[in-house]
């Protein structure tokens, strides 16, 4: 089969013939229809996560259909449409997964990390970590959804309740969480890249209620501030946004270092928090909110030989809404 292979950290991706996987028990494998392209996938790619298996195929918000069933496999069937997200399998014996808390899991397995994954004609899943998906779907449209779309949801509820919601970084995450903050009856304000113009009028085309630059401080006081913008600088200005009691969380898996702030821009019971992968709970509430708010994703679609291309896109901000690969 054909796949795009990371062979050294640093280096594009090679297009590579590979033999195709076999499941094993508790497995499957799919036909990759679509594969979006995360911007954990850029920081894969590009060494800032520091310890993928190599070489890689990468890739973790996969839309296929099941092509062979594992031993002992049920409850699935030849043909059907699944998804498959960034966390792949959880040991369910440490301390955090007693607690339902798998996203904590401390031996876990992640898709297109610690395994292969879906910039490929096939991949592999584990049954309990995928996700049955619309049989009539756009599988382009539906693939953003498994990571953009799982992260921006537990990043909202992490962000509890308040009603003035700040979106820092308006990409792949962020104009799907934006529908759906304003299907809730938020406000969003968005906040882009000085000078990214075509990223606000994206944003309030989506319903933001303002669109400016990150530099610029909030017009009015946020309940909750969200990051997807992997810059550290920030954690400090959000802090400055958000009133008394406000919640700052931070949506990526990568972000520059935090620069010093004062204690006052904490204080006043502000709270900083990270979101760390996901839960099957999350994508078992999320995908039929997805339905109910008439979600509609924003994607360009490559060839999967043209990876690179798409990579490079979305490192240089040139993409509104998400990358995805058609094998």
């Amino acid at each position: 089969m054909r796949a795009m292979v990371l062979e050294q950290q640093g280096r594009p991706l090679a297009l590579r013939d590979i033999p195709c996987p076999v499941p094993g028990p508790g497995q499957v494998l799919i036909r990759v229809e679509a594969c979006g392209v995360c911007r954990t996938d850029l920081h894969v790619a590009d060494g800032d996560l520091t310890s993928p298996k190599l070489p890689l195929v990468p890739g973790h918000e996969i839309v296929g259909r099941i092509a062979a069933l594992g031993p002992g496999v049920a409850g699935y069937d030849a043909g059907q449409r699944v998804g498959v997200p960034w966390l792949g399998h959880a040991c369910g014996t440490c301390a955090y997964c007693a607690e339902h808390r798998e996203n904590l899991c401390d031996a876990p397995l992640f898709t297109g990390y610690t395994f292969d994954g879906g910039y490929a004609e096939y991949c592999l899943a584990h049954t309990d970590f995928t996700f049955a998906l619309p049989e009539d779907g756009d599988p382009v449209a539906l693939a953003p959804l498994l990571c953009a779309g799982l992260i921006g949801y537990r990043s909202l509820c992490l962000a509890g309740e308040g009603k003035v919601l700040g979106l820092y970084g308006f990409g792949a995450a962020a104009h799907i969480l934006c529908q759906i903050a304003v299907w809730q009856g938020r406000k969003v304000l968005a906040f882009t890249s000085d000078g990214d113009r075509e990223a606000q009028d994206f944003a309030l085309r989506l319903g933001a209620a303002w669109a400016g630059a990150s530099t610029t401080p909030s017009p009015e006081p946020l309940d909750a501030a969200i990051l997807f913008a992997p810059v550290g600088a920030l954690i400090p200005k959000a802090l400055k946004d958000v009133r008394k009691g406000g919640r700052v969380v931070s949506g990526g898996i990568h972000m520059s270092d935090i620069p010093a702030f004062p204690y006052a821009d904490l204080w006043e019971e502000r709270e900083i928090r990270s979101v760390a992968n996901l839960t099957r709970a999350d994508g078992e509430a999320f995908f039929p909110l997805a339905a109910v708010a008439g979600v509609q994703t924003e994607t360009t679609a490559y060839p999967l030989e043209d990876a690179n291309r798409a990579l490079d896109d979305l490192r240089a901000g040139r993409l509104q809404g998400a990358a995805v690969l058609v094998p």
